[in-house]
């Protein structure tokens, strides 16, 4: 299946299991719960879930038994998203093209959805009856999301940017944070994949994370750049916003072709581990493709 046409049939089916598991607006509180499905449900690429679906259907799993994997992610990354926007982090007005949660609805009951997203998720990957998986499986992939998500993952990498805004770092310093701050969903989206699979080979998944973390640097590098050469309604967020904010970015340390440069070698690392699959990987190389070329 071509690469667009698949991420479009994920989009789709990743919004509407969405829609079917948010609380409805007739459940109270219903400004809470008006503003978690507002978050969760506005335009996105939705990456993250189509990993879940690519790595998974290539190791032979049902999209069935990818649904609630897929969207407990998405729930993680949607939480993230209203996090980040707060004025107490990156203080943005504008998310994929319409205001953020804090904008829209008001500060207390953003930081409340985001608290929500994120337990919802992990609530619909531990009893959920629509993924059938052994309990030692389903424990290890609440123990995969949950470690992605905290202060050794996303949650530290958060907070590592902000310690580093109007500070000059390293690349070493950089790439880590950000294998934390973005890498860490990206990985974890391929884990579950996996885990979700009757494999168990060590160098599979050796494999899939030489993947999965080359991918993670490579999408935040093309974040960096585009803050730089795309626009505000092309991105659906303020262009120049890190240059503005004096962020730590990969064109700021390594120029703008330097960076681009960097962003090939890694996709090009990504490529060379799916090589060492036994599989048809081909999903997956087309998304570390498009993770360079896209234009938001």
């Amino acid at each position: 299946m071509p690469h667009r046409t698949f991420l479009k049939s994920v989009q789709e089916r990743v919004n509407q299991l969405l829609d079917a598991n948010l609380p409805t607006l007739t459940v109270g509180p219903q400004r809470l719960h008006k503003a978690m499905r507002y978050s969760a449900l506005n335009p996105g690429k939705r990456l993250r879930p189509a990993l879940v679906y690519a790595c998974g259907e290539m190791l032979g799993v049902e999209k069935t038994q990818l649904d609630i994997p897929a969207i407990a992610v998405e729930l993680i990354h949607a939480y993230s998203l209203i996090h980040d926007d707060l004025p107490c982090m990156d203080d943005d007005d504008l998310r994929r093209g319409i205001p953020t949660c804090h904008i829209a609805f008001d500060e207390a009951t953003a930081v409340l959805a985001g608290d929500a997203l994120q337990t919802l998720a992990f609530e619909l990957l531990a009893k959920s009856d629509c993924l059938s998986v052994e309990a030692e499986t389903r424990l290890q992939m609440l123990v995969e999301l949950s470690q992605a998500s905290g202060s050794l993952g996303m949650g530290g990498g958060q907070a590592v940017d902000l310690e580093m805004t109007n500070q000059t770092v390293s690349l070493d310093i950089l790439e880590s944070m950000h294998r934390m701050k973005t890498g860490a969903l990206i990985d974890v989206s391929l884990k579950l994949g996996y885990l979700a699979s009757d494999v168990r080979d060590p160098l599979i998944l050796e494999n899939l994370v030489v993947y999965s973390q080359s991918l993670g640097l490579a999408f935040q590098i093309r974040d960096d750049i585009l803050d730089i050469e795309s626009d505000t309604e092309t991105l659906g967020k303020p262009q120049g916003s890190d240059v503005a904010k004096n962020k730590a970015t990969f064109p700021a340390l390594l120029g703008l072709d330097g960076a681009k440069q960097r962003a090939q070698s890694l996709v090009e690392k990504a490529l060379t581990a799916l090589e060492a699959l036994p599989y048809n990987s081909d999903n997956l190389a087309a998304f570390a493709r498009y993770i360079i070329q896209r234009d938001y």
